[in-house]
């Protein structure tokens, strides 16, 4: 009997690389997942503050930056499919121009504001651009793990036991054998020493999508208690676009530099360090362009800006002259007609018992300056949300003349809080006022919506004295009826009975903001347009619109001019206004 040949086995050739530990790759990998994922959050965040700073309406600010980015992710992750035979390079060339585009968001869109006076369209832009490439991030580093993973299968395959050949005296491998021909501890040890070539996929996926959303996490709360305090809008976007350039292109150079040419490993070190350069160029230039910017905005006679923890304050004027005070980008006072809204604010809700009086805003010291006029005022409570607002109209010369130093009076008490939680919980049950003044920013502007709510105007019910009444105002009747109407339903289904008028303002030249709308062209202004009131008190009995006997000498309000006032109101008045609904917390109509 002639026995079979031996066959002889030589020994496998060395792979190109050692075999890589599964966590060479993988754990750098979800690293980079987690800090990319917290700067495209920052992005996000960054775009929708800004928006809402520069435009208003934080509501449609951030739907529009939220819908647009979700579906330029999807878009990015369809188009990933063409660079999945290069990732590397294609993930690092992405990483690149997503630190690029969201590191220069800010200072593009602030400039678009400045100069050209319109940023919604750069808005919608950046938010397409930023998602279609955070869109394609997964996907190329699914791609790369994939191929990590692949080449780990091989080179286990070809190294020394790995199951690549027969044994001597064996069955060759495909043969037919199977694990009976060479033994069943044979078997047994190839089946082992096989298991680790399949990789997880399902598994690579839950990592990176945990990674991913632990990552923004920590980008959504690094924004506001880190980045926006700290380094300011513009700073932190830089810095932050910054850091993902660095992690995206680190990582593909150091982890997958195999993978890459030697063109292509020179093309990503040349963005990347021009992305760095541009980054770093503009973080030096961020105070010079900020400044230009606020020029462009405001003109060349500022006197102060200031950034406060809620909002940026600027205060412009000529020395001498009467200041005008923004906040975030809106007027909120014009120094040169101030006096026609505080006026038409004040004395009309004066008209009566006014013995305590509560203020609601109105940190600019201006109210209080008219309620002040009245030596019968016993107290005055104001109630700001930005210290830093009081704080300047209590030591900016200009803005402590306007106010004839209402702040420093020993009869006003400033409380600093959110008016509608001070209402609720800080104010002591027994406490009443005679009057109640609402001198918040336009219902229009998506912050200020629960100011104006049936729920704040049964807390300010609770706060009013027998025979109280309330003043709110309400935005301009003419401009925005529907707006206006809306706060006069809010007031009714809330109890009160209203009554409703005007004031005209705005002398020519005076940038207005969407919470001071309305303007003339110089003379006399007329009289419903410009700023709309509502008078209310509780009950069924309208309160009665007039100037109190010991009102003083006013510059601009007549009770004549409150009668022509009201009427003029009142024509903006329809059967869809009085059919307009109430505005509720969890229903807003604003």
């Amino acid at each position: 009997m002639i026995d079979p040949p031996v066959t002889m086995t030589l020994p496998p050739k060395r792979a190109a690389r050692s075999p890589e530990r599964p966590t060479a790759v993988r754990y750098p990998v979800l690293a980079v997942v987690f800090v990319c994922a917290a700067c495209g959050l920052v992005y996000e965040l960054e775009l929708v503050a800004l928006a809402s700073y520069l435009i208003g309406d934080s509501v449609t600010q951030a739907s529009v930056v939220l819908s647009v980015m979700v579906f330029a992710m999807g878009l990015g992750s369809l188009l990933a499919k063409r660079l999945r035979c290069r990732a590397a390079v294609g993930f690092g060339l992405v990483e690149g121009g997503l630190a690029l585009i969201g590191g220069c968001s800010a200072m593009v869109l602030y400039a678009s504001f400045a100069w050209l006076g319109e940023s919604r369209w750069v808005l919608v832009g950046f938010s397409l651009a930023i998602g279609v490439l955070t869109g394609a991030e997964i996907p190329l580093l699914m791609s790369l793990i994939q191929r990590a993973e692949s080449f780990r299968a091989e080179s286990f395959r070809a190294a020394p036991g790995g199951g690549g050949g027969s044994s001597v005296g064996g069955s060759p491998a495909g043969s037919g054998g199977g694990p009976s021909a060479a033994g069943p501890g044979v078997g047994g040890a190839e089946h082992r020493r096989r298991r680790p070539e399949s990789h997880d996929a399902a598994g690579t996926v839950a990592d990176l999508f945990a990674a991913d959303y632990v990552g923004a996490l920590v980008g959504g709360l690094a924004f506001p208690f880190l980045l926006l305090p700290w380094l300011g809008q513009l700073t932190g976007a830089l810095v932050t676009g910054a850091v993902n350039s660095i992690a995206g292109g680190g990582l593909v150079l150091w982890l997958f530099r195999h993978d890459l040419t030697a063109r292509s490993r020179a093309l990503l070190v040349g963005a990347n360090l021009s992305v760095l350069a541009v980054l770093a160029t503009a973080t030096v230039l961020v105070d010079d362009f900020e400044q230009a910017a606020r020029r462009a905005v405001y003109g060349d006679s500022i006197r102060v800006a200031i950034h406060t923890e809620l909002q940026e304050v600027v205060v412009t004027g000529s020395r001498g002259g009467p200041p005008d005070l923004f906040l975030d980008g809106r007027l909120r006072v014009g120094g040169r007609d101030e006096y026609r809204y505080h006026e038409a604010l004040v004395h009309p809700a004066m008209n009566g018992p006014h013995g305590r009086v509560l203020i609601l805003g109105g940190g600019d010291g201006l109210a209080a300056r008219e309620v002040l006029r009245y030596p019968d005022v016993d107290a005055v409570t104001v109630v700001e949300l930005d210290p830093g607002v009081a704080r300047l109209a209590r030591t900016d010369p200009g803005l402590a003349a306007l106010n004839e130093r209402a702040l420093h009076d020993p009869r006003v008490t400033v409380a600093y809080g959110d008016a509608f939680t001070w209402l609720r919980s800080v104010r002591p049950v027994q406490e009443r006022y005679d009057v109640v003044i609402s001198d918040l920013p336009d219902p229009g502007i998506t912050a200020g919506a629960k100011l104006y709510s049936e729920e704040f105007y049964g807390l300010a019910a609770g706060a009013l004295a027998d025979g109280g009444r309330l003043v709110v105002h309400a935005g301009s009747a003419t401009a925005r009826p529907r707006t206006y109407w809306t706060v006069d339903a809010t007031l009714r289904a809330a109890g009160y009975a209203t009554r409703p008028y005007g004031a005209g303002g705005r002398t020519g030249g005076v940038t207005t903001g969407p919470d001071r709308a309305g303007r003339s062209t110089g003379g006399a202004p007329p009289a419903g347009g410009g700023w709309g009131f509502l008078l209310a008190a509780p009950g069924s009995v309208r309160p009665s619109l007039g100037l109190d006997v010991a009102a003083p000498q006013l510059r601009s309000l007549t009770v004549q001019g409150l009668r022509v006032a009201e009427r003029c109101v009142e024509r903006s008045r329809t059967e869809e206004t009085d059919a307009l609904p109430p505005s509720t917390l969890v229903h807003p109509r604003y």
